[in-house]
């Protein structure tokens, strides 16, 4: 089951790449009342994380969900509802360790070892289950006003701190700086790109040694180092996108990349899997430098072995 669910979610990132599309890209504009833009979220409203977000994701594009919410089928039927019949579900993967006794070859002692491992179990869409209170049904009201949602990401970057510098025609991170350099806000298509642009370099600025000490073993621009942070920064924006309620247009100077992530994912089939639990680290570190941020207390770890 491992090695499968392994390969399974990285074919189908893959598919999607060589089509030109990327799967973390999509128009997440649900018109339900739990949020016009979301993240994945589980029966009691607490979100996914790392890879489940791309798998649940991938799945509602697929079969035109627009409810975020997802349910085990105990949880439905414990809910009062039924998964319809025919109805098939998706994956969603759990990682954890176990410790497991046992003696030492050299020195006949016994030591515990912590042994990694995944299991995947299957949700339903709530719009696959009939009789679930109403609440998992319930369509929005008109969306938030825009200029709220802006100014929820302006406060939201501000309170990173980070050295944000304005000027020429390049979004980067110079990490020997420390700074982060962005185009000015009018050489923009519209203000949702310009904060999930900087949502991208803020992703990559985490990875400064001061703070998540992210590397991936890059020494030149464009050799697989480069390729894994380019990704991680890709989920990384998409994840806080999705949080601040924007919907970026694709980046089109990231078309390129499409090439070398591919050469990545197809030479690990663990790639993607990494990639989104360093993104969603990521996320978490800046969500954490919010004045009065809430604890995080994941439900799942991110499948990151």
């Amino acid at each position: 089951m491992k090695t499968d669910i392994y390969q399974r979610v990285t074919d189908q990132i893959v598919a999607e790449l060589e089509n030109g599309v990327r799967p973390w890209l999509k128009p997440w504009n649900a018109e339900h009342a739990v949020g016009r833009i979301t993240r994945p979220l589980r029966a009691n409203g607490v979100a996914y994380r790392g890879i489940n977000i791309l798998m649940l994701w991938a799945s509602a594009v697929e079969k035109g969900f627009a409810a975020p919410l997802w349910l085990t089928y105990k949880q439905a039927q414990e809910l009062g509802g039924q998964v319809r019949k025919g109805e098939k579900g998706s994956p969603v993967v759990y990682a954890n360790t176990i410790t497991r006794t046992e003696q030492d070859a050299d020195t006949g002692e016994d030591v515990e070892r912590n042994i990694p491992f995944m299991k995947a179990y299957t949700v339903f869409n709530a719009e696959q289950v009939d009789g679930l209170p109403a609440h998992f049904y319930a369509m929005q009201e008109p969306a938030l006003d825009p200029v709220a949602r802006i100014e929820k990401a302006e406060t939201f970057f501000a309170a990173t701190r980070a050295d944000i510098r304005h000027g020429g025609n390049q979004a980067y991170y110079a990490i020997g700086e420390d700074r982060v350099q962005m185009p000015p806000f009018e050489a923009f298509r519209d203000a949702e790109s310009y904060y999930a642009t900087l949502a991208h370099e803020l992703t990559h600025w985490t990875r400064h040694p001061t703070r998540l000490d992210r590397s991936f073993g890059r020494k030149t621009w464009g050799d697989e180092g480069y390729a894994k942070e380019e990704l991680v920064a890709e989920l990384g924006a998409a994840f806080l996108s999705a949080d601040l309620g924007l919907t970026p247009e694709p980046r089109a100077d990231h078309a390129s990349y499409i090439a070398s992530w591919l050469k990545v994912l197809k030479d690990d089939k663990r790639a993607i899997f990494t990639a989104a639990a360093h993104a969603q680290r990521a996320a978490d570190y800046l969500i954490g430098l919010q004045p009065q941020a809430a604890a995080i207390e994941p439900e799942e770890q991110e499948a990151a072995a």
